[in-house]
């Protein structure tokens, strides 16, 4: 995975390959306001995997101070998660996704949530089977019918004082 700018050639193509994904499935585009400045750091940050030189996958974090989530509004919002239908079925959506984790976490945030639909089942099944549990609606289509949220924790808990520590 490499680091880009959402304005980026390769990275606006696979934008665009999303939002005619989301024409297919939902009818029309994804309307969410987007700001190109919320995925450069320190406020995010947009990637672009690539398979034999080729752009086959984006993802992207931006930090999203207004929701509360596992205790914290130090959260960031996955955006802009794409795989080229070619390269489907070759694990890189499951590793672009903990690619997003890993930075978001060494960026300092403290957990990840996400919006998706009900019309991208392999998305919702890709996201729970990742650790993300259902969480209350937020952001643009929060009040959507078919919307789900989703949330992950990404800094790691204290054990409680009743579990046994290993000597």
């Amino acid at each position: 995975m490499s680091e880009a700018r959402i304005t980026d050639p390769d990275a606006q193509l696979l934008v665009e390959a999303v939002q005619e994904e989301y024409v297919v499935r939902y009818g029309g585009r994804d309307e969410s306001p987007i700001d190109v400045a919320e995925f450069v750091p320190p406020l995010g940050a947009f990637f672009v995997g690539r398979l034999d030189g080729q752009p086959v996958a984006s993802g992207a974090w931006r930090r999203r101070s207004d929701v509360d989530f596992a205790g914290t509004t130090n959260t960031a919002e996955v955006k802009r998660m794409y795989v080229v239908p070619s390269a489907r079925g070759l694990g890189l959506a499951r590793a672009m996704l903990a690619h997003l984790e890993a930075t978001a976490r060494d960026a300092g945030v403290d957990a990840l949530v996400l919006e998706t639909g009900m019309k991208q089942p392999e998305a919702i099944a890709l996201y729970e089977s990742s650790g993300y549990a259902a969480i209350p609606g937020f952001g643009y289509y929060r009040d959507s019918g078919i919307s789900r949220c989703f949330g992950k924790p990404l800094v790691l808990s204290a054990c409680p004082a009743d579990t046994p520590v290993f000597e």
